[in-house]
């Protein structure tokens, strides 16, 4: 398995989601302190600390897990950043910063791996966002649910692409999850959790999630039996995006 932004949130969960059933896992991300804490206790967690916007990052994230491991069945591509600002405050390099870890970092990635996923019939999970679902506007945010919409049609186009190979493509759309993202966003930790109770005000089952959640439902959508399932882009939002 291969798991970007495996040092926070929900990256951190899914990572420890699949080591908890015995599967081994390659966790990603900038910060070899934080992939550090998420092996701790996981012996099956391997840590590979890289900047995957990097050019041959991609290679090296695919050579390592092939020669800790010996196969990839799963790719997660979770890693994003959101650097909400508006129109008017966006430049072009803030831009392209953002499009390349939230974008095209997993397009290399994913593509890097096909011969890999082919010789397991693998299943590649793209995270995206509930926020850029249906018709919905997202002031401060267009560069970010741009490149989540972005993914989603990725994510069906690839499904038809890479069906003949036995590769199987899934989106996971969350909803707020307790992640700290706000934060490192730039919000005060009383900004933040100002924004979390106001959620949870317009979230039909009256919470924001936890990372925990978003992790299970990976681990579902890549396993055998959910084999059926392809191109399909699954909302776990407390029914946010439907209100």
């Amino acid at each position: 398995m291969i798991v970007t932004g495996g040092g926070t949130g929900i990256g951190r969960a899914t990572a420890r989601a699949f080591a908890d059933r015995q599967d081994r896992v390659l966790v990603v991300g900038r910060s070899e302190s934080t992939l550090t804490e998420t092996a701790q206790g996981h012996p099956n967690i391997h840590a590979l600390p890289v900047d995957i916007t990097e050019p041959g990052a991609a290679e090296t994230i695919v050579g390592t897990a092939l020669s800790a491991f010996g196969r990839i069945d799963v790719v997660v591509n979770n890693a994003s950043i959101a650097l909400p600002a508006p129109l008017e405050k966006t430049d072009t390099a803030a831009a392209g910063e953002l499009l390349d870890v939230n974008l095209c970092a997993p397009i290399s990635l994913t593509r890097c791996a096909l011969d890999a996923l082919t010789k397991t019939r693998g299943t590649v999970v793209n995270l995206s966002s509930a926020g850029s679902l249906g018709r919905r506007a997202w002031p401060n945010f267009s560069l970010y649910g741009a490149s989540k919409v972005a993914l989603d049609f990725l994510t069906r186009t690839w499904a038809v692409e890479l069906a003949p190979r036995g590769i199987r493509v899934v989106s996971i759309a969350p909803g707020v999850i307790e992640t700290g993202m706000g934060i490192r966003m730039g919000s005060s930790s009383e900004e933040y959790a100002q924004f979390l109770e106001w959620m949870k005000t317009v979230t039909p089952l009256g919470r924001v999630g936890q990372p925990e959640e978003i992790a299970w439902w990976v681990l579902q959508v890549a396993e055998p039996e959910a084999g059926f399932a392809t191109g399909a882009v699954l909302a776990v939002d407390g029914g946010a995006s439907i209100v």
